[in-house]
């Protein structure tokens, strides 16, 4: 069997369609670039992430129909190591449209595809006859008929295993996988301050709010994407504002895989928390610099992570110590 000390879980993976169209005009027949295909989904992207940083990890996930297929097929092209369950639906697919013209990018999310209990029960065994996994990372939505509670067991089986727990996603699961006990999360202002029971929170509120959410749920660490203004690292003794570098943005799908990828990667390799937390800042903000759904770039990343590196030595960290 595949081995693999990071292991990625998907339940709502896709393929991602990307082109680009001169402009969007209504009733009218567009002709659109040629289509580009990719792996798309959470922790597939993950995966995908830190394979082009230089990493491995194992990505399970449902797969079903001709497009369950091309995507195992387009990440066995990435040598992605994968473990596919195969499920009687097609697997989803997700477009994204670039308008030339004003650069303005439209994204069409379908949504996902009803899985049964066999589906998500069969991964739960996969995770189970990993060996020795040190990161078990969740990342992107559930799709129909999988409960929030399987984070509850996918929580007992970390722990059984001594591995670390990350989960990036939203809504009721988030919530869920916080009181079954995580390591890390990622959420974007949004999440955040829908875990702090508000419609809206501001930059200079995510430190607060952060550490309410520690306070009240079973989490040890929580890196909030703040999009452009970098992320925001925060434990229960220390705070860190990561800033980052002005790039030219072609696209943010991807930003959040790639970032996570970088901590994850980060962490396995033995970095500190925070350097793991600059390193993922490069990688999601390298990400942005690429069109359509591509990931991150190792040359962008090592560039951008010596920017940050280097302003923060030169400004010395936003950081706080309790």
């Amino acid at each position: 069997m595949i081995t693999s000390h990071i292991i990625t879980i998907t339940f709502s993976p896709a393929i991602d369609k990307s082109a680009s169209v001169p402009l969007l005009i209504p009733e009218k027949k567009l002709t659109c670039t040629a289509p580009v295909y990719e792996p798309g989904g959470g922790g597939i992207n993950v995966a995908r992430a830190i394979k082009r940083l230089g990493g491995n990890a194992i990505a399970i996930y449902p797969a079903g129909g001709y497009t369950g297929k091309l995507l195992t097929t387009l990440l066995t092209d990435e040598k992605v190591d994968v473990l596919p369950i195969e499920t009687k639906e097609h697997t989803r697919e997700n477009i994204t449209i670039k308008e030339t013209v004003t650069n303005n990018q439209y994204r069409f999310g379908m949504p996902g595809v009803s899985a049964s209990s066999s589906v998500y029960k069969k991964c739960l065994k996969l995770i189970e006859q990993q060996q020795a996994p040190a990161y078990i990372v969740v990342s992107g939505s559930l799709p129909p008929g999988v409960p929030p509670d399987i984070f509850k067991k996918i929580a007992e089986i970390s722990q059984a295993k001594n591995a670390r727990l990350i989960v990036d996603t939203s809504g009721e699961a988030l919530k869920q996988a916080l009181k079954a006990g995580v390591y890390l999360i990622k959420p974007n202002l949004k999440e955040l301050a829908n875990l702090s029971g508000l419609q809206v929170l501001a930059v200079d509120d995510a430190e607060r709010a952060a550490k309410e959410v520690l306070n009240k749920y079973k989490c040890e660490v929580i890196v909030t994407s703040l999009g452009a203004e970098g992320a925001f690292l925060v434990t229960p003794s220390m705070s860190l504002k990561i800033k980052v570098p002005t790039v030219k943005t072609e696209s943010t799908v991807g930003a959040g895989d790639s970032m996570l990828a970088g901590i994850v990667y980060s962490l396995f390799d033995s970095r500190s928390l925070t350097d793991a937390a600059r390193y993922g800042v490069a990688c999601g903000t390298a990400a942005t610099m690429n069109p359509g759904t591509e990931l991150c770039h190792l040359k962008d990343v090592e560039k951008l992570y010596q920017i940050i590196s280097q302003n923060e030595q030169r400004h010395g960290h936003e950081k706080k110590t309790e």
